[in-house]
């Protein structure tokens, strides 16, 4: 599987709790915050439910 880049672009004062906690459940804190996530159904369900936060890239892996 790949790696996804996810930046929070968006600040999460005034959102409901559910998108708090999958965002803050993928490693986000700080709004421009970025982390490399493994690519699998739990990581793109979070990255789902707050879209509109945040900022997605699929990364290729260089190992070639």
């Amino acid at each position: 599987m790949g790696r996804l880049r996810v930046k929070l672009i968006r600040g999460l004062a005034g959102k409901p709790e559910p998108q708090i906690k999958a965002v803050k459940s993928l490693g986000l804190k700080k709004r421009g915050q970025e982390v490399l996530l493994e690519d699998n159904p739990m990581v793109r369900g979070n990255i789902r439910k707050a879209i509109h936060l945040l900022e997605v890239e699929e990364v290729r892996d260089e190992t070639a």
